[in-house]
């Protein structure tokens, strides 16, 4: 703070004597503003935009990071997350006043899936255990088996039938209505990263850290087939997706590849190389011959897979962590590190909306049965929801 100037001071002209003095105030330095408080807050309120929260609903119930989402199919404003806090929770869009807390779990929840009828939730923990839970939060079944921590749930898509892979190298499916195991799938020599039931519910695909693909008979535990090795993944499989029709699978992995793998054959049919890292996510567009993969070199990559080309190369700020297709439109979504949500036309490769309000990196995301709104989990500790009806 500048004193007032004093006649042997070198400041030119004096406004000031003492006789003009005619109260002394003593100031204590701390009251006073910061010099770099006061430019921090100026340079704050200048980034307005960095603070900006396009959600329509916060959810903050948890008290850790935030791994995983997913909507209810059935339910318009049903949601359920899980995260580091070693807690699940139930809650619904734009009722902040209402949460189920899904407990039980040792470690973080790491995985979560609604049944296809949208009457059962399975939640997998980094503990081992899958829990079975109604639609209002009640706990139906605890399942045990696996050595390791659970990597993903998933449901047949017909019955109530749960499938889930773990850590130590063994995928374990049980019925999930009675609580009675059913199978165990041994063969991996890693951590079983991804996997699913071919949606005509007769096949198993599995993915591991081994880098290999292994597609199983759901009933004999049988391995059919087993894809390794040239002219596949080099590294770690990370993602799996299914063909609509049950024939394709169409892995992303950890050496940035994408392959293209025909089910009943187990042969690799398509190699699409664009990634120059690791891939993280995978999604076959509901409507047409067209899949999005995203990865940790800023892309998300549209790709036509009748001619094993990409369309359109989609660069964003920081590594894409979680892809969605929107329904059966166009848009495609994707969550990123640098917390941002995007909607992309994946007709034109433009991106048509940003969302912000996250403040660390986006985890999962998930559409709303009524494809009204997109949900999204971060490591920020929140789930956001936004309004996506006009993208529908």
């Amino acid at each position: 703070m500048n004193s007032p100037a004093r006649e042997d001071d070198d400041q030119g002209e004096v406004f000031l004597d003492e006789s003009d003095i005619i109260h002394e105030v003593t100031v204590d330095e701390e009251d006073l503003p910061d010099v770099e408080d006061e430019e921090h807050s100026d340079s704050e309120n200048m980034g307005v935009d960095e603070e900006a929260d396009d959600s329509m609903h916060i959810f903050t119930g948890h008290a850790g990071e935030i791994y995983a989402v997913t909507c209810s199919p059935t339910h318009p404003t049903l949601v359920a997350t899980g995260g580091g806090d070693d807690k699940g929770f139930l809650w619904r869009i734009g009722e902040g006043d209402w949460a189920s807390e899904l407990q039980g779990h040792g470690d973080s929840v790491s995985s979560l899936a609604f049944s296809s009828d949208g009457q059962l939730l399975a939640s997998g923990g980094f503990d081992g255990l899958v829990q079975i839970w109604g639609s209002s939060g009640n706990l139906i079944h605890r399942l045990d088996g696996p050595g390791g921590g659970i990597e993903w749930v998933t449901w047949h898509p017909r019955g109530h039938l749960i499938l889930a892979g773990s850590e130590d190298c063994t995928v374990w499916m049980w019925n999930a209505d009675t609580g009675a195991y059913l199978n165990m799938y041994s063969g991996h020599g890693a951590s079983v990263t991804c996997g699913d039931f071919t949606s005509d519910g007769k096949t198993i695909c599995t993915g591991s850290d081994d880098a290999s693909l292994r597609i199983w008979n759901p009933k004999s535990g049988e391995s059919i087939h087993v894809v390794k090795g040239h002219p596949y993944h080099t590294e770690g499989l990370t993602c799996l997706a299914i063909s609509s029709d049950s024939t394709l699978a169409l892995t992303g992995s950890k050496d940035g590849s994408v392959h293209v793998v025909n089910i009943s054959t187990g042969k690799v049919v398509s190699s699409l190389a664009s990634h120059t890292d690791s891939v993280e996510c995978i999604g076959f567009a509901p409507s047409s011959p067209w899949a999005a993969t995203g990865g940790m070199d800023c892309k998300l990559i549209v790709w036509d897979l009748q001619h094993s080309t990409s369309r359109f190369i989609c660069e964003h700020e920081e590594g894409v962590t979680c892809v969605s297709w929107i329904g059966a439109s166009k848009y495609v979504a994707t969550g990123s590190v640098d917390g941002k949500v995007r909607l992309w036309d994946s007709l034109s490769g433009e991106c048509v909306e940003t969302f912000r309000g996250h403040s660390d990196a986006i985890q999962s995301l998930s559409v709303s049965a009524s494809q009204d709104y997109l949900v999204s989990a971060s490591l920020d500790g929140t789930a956001r929801v936004f309004e996506i009806e006009k993208f529908r």
